[in-house]
């Protein structure tokens, strides 16, 4: 691990008053060094045999979405993509763009979009907007 993202880790672990345990560094640095939204899966597979087992990392994950340092991105296939939370709002999480071709996902994260109303008839109180778009990525769409 670099000196860089050592310390980004560490400032990001006090940051949300939460200990540092060796589970919890060795999620973040894949979070901090991933370039999309990851599964949990893949997360284990960075760790390799000798990181915290998949339930080691389930908490951890939830350990950090309750801290606001992390969130789910999205759901796709009945299986989670997590990455790091601060690309995002309190009441909204950047769109993502995913490939319907390759699978892709791609962050927008200087894209913002107006939050939707709650329907004032019917009792609904939105509170947080997570944006999901599909369709085909620029390697893909030159392939058709």
């Amino acid at each position: 691990m670099k000196i860089e993202t050592k310390r980004k880790i560490g400032e990001l672990l006090f940051s949300t008053k939460l200990r540092r345990t060796k589970p919890r560094l060795a999620v973040l640095d894949v979070l901090v060094g991933a370039s999309k939204p990851i599964t949990q899966e893949q997360i284990a597979a960075k760790l390799g045999p000798t990181g915290p087992n998949k339930v080691t990392i389930y908490r951890t994950l939830e350990s950090f979405i309750k801290a606001g340092l992390a969130h789910k991105a999205y759901l796709r296939e009945r299986t989670w993509h997590f990455e790091l939370a601060h690309n995002c709002t309190e009441s909204q999480c950047h769109p993502h763009f995913t490939c319907t071709n390759c699978g892709d996902t791609h962050c927008f994260t200087g894209m913002t979009l107006p939050m939707v109303k709650s329907p004032p008839h019917k009792g609904f109180v939105i509170r947080y907007q997570r944006t999901q778009f599909e369709g085909l990525c620029p390697r893909c769409s030159l392939n058709q």
